[in-house]
């Protein structure tokens, strides 16, 4: 019997499971499919706009134009700041393989100094990488030449031609000009805060002190852009849309270039400032401090060995005496305290007051001298002025009280900031009763009064305050704003600077201001003590003299100018106007150390030389120098400063081993004394000795910083040396009787 075969496969099942499968697998391709397509949906419409721009930014780049920064002139149109073009070598960090080996590259074509090299590798590592780096700046075009013919070899390393800040008159103007320099960390930090950043894109530097810093914004103008096409590597293929950057304004001043170089010429190599001001309007029309340095070596970096001599020298050369240095102003506000003791009716026009030549208070037997032993006789209000006498205004000081001195001369504007368009100012100090009670914890004593009753003691005051407070004499009690910028101007506008007049004394009687300028008149004529410096004069002037002691001379012992350090010797002061019906101009004059004479003979003769300039027709046609004559003189001033400042290191060297040397003599005359008793001291007293060591107009010591174009160092009330001539709790203590 045959077997009947099994079937295995079931055909129609394994029909039905493949068809199964198949409709997954289609299913499964169709949702890749859907999801790609939704992607591509996604990627091609919804989100064309984001890609096309990331695209375009792979391909098209936006590089930032630097504006051209307004230039400065003078009153006249005379240039004093401008653009020059300098060529630069430069390199970015992330397209240069090795730095260290581009950089010797390059210094085997030109020569790179070890200065140069380290200040560049600083610069790296404080900037990113993709940021072009100037390794050496100011190239010669001898130095361009060669290194264009080799740029083809250095790669991420380009020539860079751009213009930068020259000031061609160099150190004449720097402290009223400033300079420009280098943008810090700090800078760009406070740039990012204001939300200025995207304006400095492509700027470099930044002004740093005087007008250059103040007027940034105005000065800076407007940054650029190019929209560019570039390649894979990043290489500019063309240019497809520009906006150009907008100039900054041009910058007028009120300054006269003419006026300023006769204040340098009048200075001559004596250390002091000249403040020339017009008072009328507030405008500054000379405003030079000497020593003074040259701001075109902050512009691109200075070196080290150079801010090192400027900082440390003796001479102060960075401080800015107009409103930096603080002085006691001396008798220059005896005419103001004149008017301060009419108004408060302790005196009259005819009061006269006996001046044997001293001053003692009540219950004082001690005396405070007059500058002329045998005194002046009765005097009064006029002769007061004229003489220069300092018995007639301890007496007033003393009826006065300080409460009311103090006040009146902090609305004259003694003691605050003047307001001038440049930062670097200090405020001075007029001293009060409060003061010297919260900063030297002790009670004010008439002694003090009375010294400030001539212009000393502790009052301190600036060559720009003295011109000030005198051109508010002059309009009656009305204070003028001071200013160097006259007016910014560009192709659509004139925008003035100059501010309004502000009365802010005003007076029972206003007589009395008449009858201070009537005295400073006489003062320039015969018998006055600034007679000698304007004999000739064919413009009538008035002003006053003084002459500010910088450190204390006992009672009994005579100034002798020879006997004392140089720079403890006085300092002769002068301020005047003229004409004196109608006055156009205002100087104020500060001589430091003077070697003989006060204010009357050093100060007076220098303020006549600028009055009879601006009076005379040259004024309003000068005859200005040429650049070459300009490059001359100063390549001669900066050769002077050099040999002056290396006399001082020789001197302090001198010092230094004479003291080493003394030291080690003391030293071995202890080790040879026998044991016994000690020596009586054989000084006979201290009343000769001075009750401070530095003088009062020296800037303090200030520690040596790694040089960024810092700007001048400024004095601030904490550092500023008190003149302390008379002890107001000891009225017994040393006199420091005033001269003229």
């Amino acid at each position: 019997m045959q077997k009947r075969r099994i079937a295995i496969a079931d055909v129609a099942f394994e029909t039905l499971l493949f068809n199964r499968r198949a409709l997954i697998a289609f299913g499964f391709i169709l949702l890749c499919f859907g999801i790609l397509i939704a992607n591509l949906y996604n990627l091609q419409v919804l989100r064309y706009e984001e890609y096309s721009t990331r695209a375009d930014g792979n391909r098209i780049k936006l590089v930032p134009l630097s504006p051209n920064r307004g230039m400065i002139f003078d009153r006249r149109g005379t240039l004093l700041a401008e653009n020059a073009p300098v060529h630069s070598i430069e390199l970015v960090p992330e397209q240069v393989p090795d730095l260290h080996a581009a950089v010797e590259q390059i210094a085997a074509i030109i020569e790179i100094t070890p200065e140069q090299k380290a200040d560049f590798f600083k610069e790296v590592k404080a900037q990113r990488r993709f940021k072009s780096i100037a390794l050496k700046e100011l190239l010669t075009e001898q130095e361009v030449a060669r290194l264009a013919v080799h740029l083809h070899h250095l790669k991420g390393v380009t020539l860079e031609a751009r213009l930068t800040r020259h000031y061609p008159y160099g150190d004449l103007l720097t402290h009223g000009l400033g300079y420009i320099g280098k943008i810090n960390d700090k800078e760009f930090k406070q740039i990012e805060e204001n939300g200025q950043s995207p304006n400095y894109a492509a700027t470099r530097d930044i002004g740093k002190i005087g007008i250059e810093k103040y007027y940034e914004a105005q000065l800076h103008g407007t940054v650029g852009f190019q929209e560019v096409e570039v390649n894979n590597r990043g290489r500019v293929i063309r240019t497809l849309r520009e906006q150009p950057a907008v100039s900054g304004d041009d910058l007028y001043l009120t300054l006269d270039l003419g006026l300023q170089l006769k204040a340098q010429e009048a200075l001559g190599e004596n250390r002091g400032a000249i403040v020339a001001m017009d008072p009328r309007t507030g405008g500054i029309l000379a405003f030079y401090s000497n020593p003074s340095y040259d701001p075109n070596l902050f512009v691109h970096g200075i070196s080290g060995k150079d801010y090192r001599m400027l900082l440390n020298s003796p001479d102060r050369p960075l401080v800015n005496r107009m409103t930096q240095g603080v002085y006691p102003p001396a008798s220059t506000v005896k005419p103001l305290m004149a008017v301060a003791g009419l108004e408060a009716g302790v005196v009259t026009e005819h009061t006269r007051v006996p001046d044997p030549g001293f001053y003692r208070l009540p219950k004082v037997s001690r005396p405070w001298r007059d500058h002329i032993k045998w005194g002046h006789g009765y005097v009064d209000v006029y002769t007061g002025i004229i003489k220069s006498c300092d018995t007639y205004f301890y007496d007033l000081a003393y009826k006065m009280g300080v409460d009311r001195i103090s006040d009146f001369m902090q609305k004259a504007g003694y003691g605050h900031l003047s307001g001038i368009d440049i930062g670097e100012e200090t405020s001075g100090l007029m001293p009060s009763r409060e003061w010297k009670k919260v900063r030297r914890k002790q009670n004010w004593g008439p002694g003090d009064t009375i010294n400030i009753g001539i212009g000393q003691g502790y009052w301190q005051s600036t060559p720009l305050q003295i011109a000030l407070t005198t051109a508010t004499l002059i309009n009656d009690g009305a204070r003028i704003t001071p200013r160097l910028g006259e007016s910014f101007r560009n192709k659509e506008q004139q925008t003035s600077l100059l501010q309004p007049k502000e009365q802010v004394i005003e007076v029972i009687n206003p007589q009395n201001w008449a009858i201070a300028r009537e005295a400073m008149y006489r003062t320039v004529l015969e018998g006055g003590t600034a007679h000698g410096a304007f004999i000739g004069a064919t413009y009538t002037a008035g002003g006053k003299t003084g002459t500010a002691q910088v450190i204390n001379i006992a009672a009994g012992v005579k100034y002798k100018a020879s006997n004392i350090n140089e720079r403890h010797r006085d300092n002769a002061l002068f301020v005047g106007y003229a004409p004196h019906d109608k006055p156009e101009i205002v100087i104020s004059v500060i001589v430091e150390n003077v070697a003989s004479g006060g204010g009357g003979t050093n100060a007076a003769p220098v303020a006549r030389q600028l009055m009879d300039y601006y009076f005379s027709p040259q004024y309003d046609a000068p005859q200005l120098p040429d650049r070459a004559t300009v490059q001359k003189i100063q390549a001669e001033r900066a050769a002077a400063m050099i040999a002056r400042e290396q006399r001082y290191a020789e001197e302090a060297a001198r010092e230094k081993a004479a003291k080493a040397l003394a030291a080690q003599k003391a030293s071995q005359n202890k080790a040879d004394t026998n044991a016994g008793p000690a020596p009586a001291n054989t000084e006979t007293g201290t009343d000769n000795v001075p009750a401070r060591s530095q003088p009062q107009n020296a800037a303090p010591v200030i520690p040596t910083p790694e040089p960024e174009n810092l700007p001048a160092p400024q004095l601030d009330e904490e550092g500023q040396q008190q003149s302390q001539q008379q002890n107001g709790n000891n009225p017994t203590g040393t006199n420091g009787g005033g001269r003229l």
